[in-house]
């Protein structure tokens, strides 16, 4: 039977988010090799696009689970489930993401951590990557704890850290906490020393004390707007001081439901797009599945419409794929295509320090056509092309 070869192609009159004019991709035995203007056109195989945009796919730094799988739950015998929501996730656009465990015991922290850490070991084809692990806990303050669980909240002290972490040092890219916890300031350095992003949120912080999280290596901030004091002209808080910190990032829901679109609005030119903001999804367990009532932790969440609410009416959370955040954007009016394609796929590569195009495997890539009129952005993968039989 004949076997299928990487075909080296150009993709031409392409637009990409951060150039101005027309470019064509260069892919060469299935990487890309180099991005160049219209004008210096190169012998190959060429794929026109006609004006359509081209990314590569989403990374999402914040979901929680799907496919009815919360992250905090994963057990030893969970490979078979994790593998289907990458898959899930592949589909979804995503190329590669932070599975995110929030609050929980100790004893959760590590088993999740280890399967994780197992299973990171291996990656298919055709298959989102998981890069790491976000943390979003237990080092929360209570009264912003929002929809995590106040039974594993826990002070914020380097001997807690290392009793959550544990082994697992390597894996953990982020970790979400309440600066105010740490009143030593030890805390946030050992972090810092670990190589590991610090993200502030479900937090009281005031400008001063976010400042302080920033000085000691804090580089980011969780769900901007949500589980920390709203922006206020003399009490600028925490989202004030990180707007204007020009070495922090701010994650951001764009479901519509999280954050007003005024409010999103407001934030992106604040901050100048995707030069500090990226998308999230802050996705949970139900991601993949129906509306309806699901289990979560000890509690059960309510989904309707993608948006997931505990008994009493808290927001735990959305159900909406991260990509669709670029899509509401764009229909929205609030961010050019460009600047919307990149706060999914540009930024958060940046906010963790991932390469962004060169040598990124070209089965990545997604196609963009935005419909000026009925102002819909649709996407699709380009894998399907860039093979062929041999």
């Amino acid at each position: 039977m004949a076997g299928t070869k990487k075909i080296a192609l150009n993709i031409i009159n392409a637009r990409l988010p951060g150039y101005s004019d027309l470019q064509q991709i260069c892919i060469d035995r299935g990487r890309i090799t180099q991005i160049l203007p219209m004008s210096e056109m190169t012998p190959a195989q060429v794929l026109d696009v006609a004006g359509d945009w081209i990314s590569l796919g989403g990374v999402d730094l914040q979901i929680n689970g799907a496919l009815g799988l919360a992250f905090p739950e994963i057990e030893a015998g969970d490979f078979p489930k994790l593998e289907g929501i990458c898959e899930f996730l592949w589909r979804q656009g995503i190329d590669g993401f932070l599975p995110t465990l929030v609050t929980t015991s100790v004893k959760n922290f590590q088993r999740s951590l280890a399967v994780i850490a197992e299973f990171m070991q291996r990656h298919e084809p055709q298959q989102a990557k998981i890069l790491g692990v976000h943390l979003e806990g237990p080092f929360l303050n209570y009264h912003k704890r929002g929809a995590h669980s106040a039974e594993y909240l826990l002070p914020l002290t380097i001997e807690n850290i290392q009793r959550v972490i544990g082994d697992y040092t390597s894996i953990v890219k982020v970790i979400t906490l309440a600066p105010e916890l740490d009143t030593t300031g030890e805390a946030i350095a050992y972090l810092h020393s670990l190589g590991i992003t610090i993200s502030l949120s479900h937090s009281q912080a005031t400008a001063d004390e976010a400042q302080r999280a920033f000085d000691r290596g804090a580089t980011m901030v969780t769900h901007a707007f949500n589980a920390m004091p709203g922006l206020h002209h003399r009490e600028p808080g925490l989202l004030g001081a990180a707007i204007v910190h020009p070495g922090v990032w701010c994650g951001l829901i764009a479901d519509g439901q999280h954050v007003c679109p005024t409010m999103l609005k407001i934030l992106l030119q604040a901050s100048g797009y995707e030069q500090k903001i990226f998308l999230v999804s802050d996705a949970l367990a139900p991601l993949g599945l129906p509306d309806g009532t699901y289990p979560w932790d000890t509690r059960q969440i309510t989904l309707k419409n993608g948006t997931a609410k505990l008994v009493d009416g808290t927001l735990a959370g959305t159900t909406l794929p991260l990509l669709v955040g670029v899509q509401n954007l764009v229909h929205w009016g609030i961010c050019d295509v460009g600047s919307a394609i990149a706060l999914a796929t540009i930024a958060p590569r940046k906010a963790i320090h991932l390469p962004e195009f060169i040598d990124s495997n070209a089965a990545q890539l997604l196609r963009w056509r935005f419909d000026g009129t009925t102002r819909e952005l649709t996407w699709r993968r380009l894998e399907s092309i860039l093979v062929t039989s041999g």
